[in-house]
């Protein structure tokens, strides 16, 4: 190989190696999205049985539950 024909090698290498790079960071991007979402999911679910608990203790007390 000539010195054109390494440097173009090497600069293929290097760019294959880059994208690979930024394939790895998007995926890791995603799945940390997918996780905040998750929580998101969770925390609001338990907010809305929370808020039901408190809704039939109210009830409860009020004798409306009845």
């Amino acid at each position: 190989m000539n010195n054109n024909q390494s440097a173009s090698y090497q600069a293929g290498q290097v760019k294959g190696q880059a994208e690979e790079k930024g394939n790895q960071l998007m995926d890791k991007a995603g799945q940390a999205a997918q996780s905040a979402q998750d929580s998101a999911q969770q925390a609001g679910q338990q907010m809305k049985a929370g808020a039901q608990g408190a809704a039939d203790a109210v009830k409860d007390a009020t004798g409306m539950n009845k």
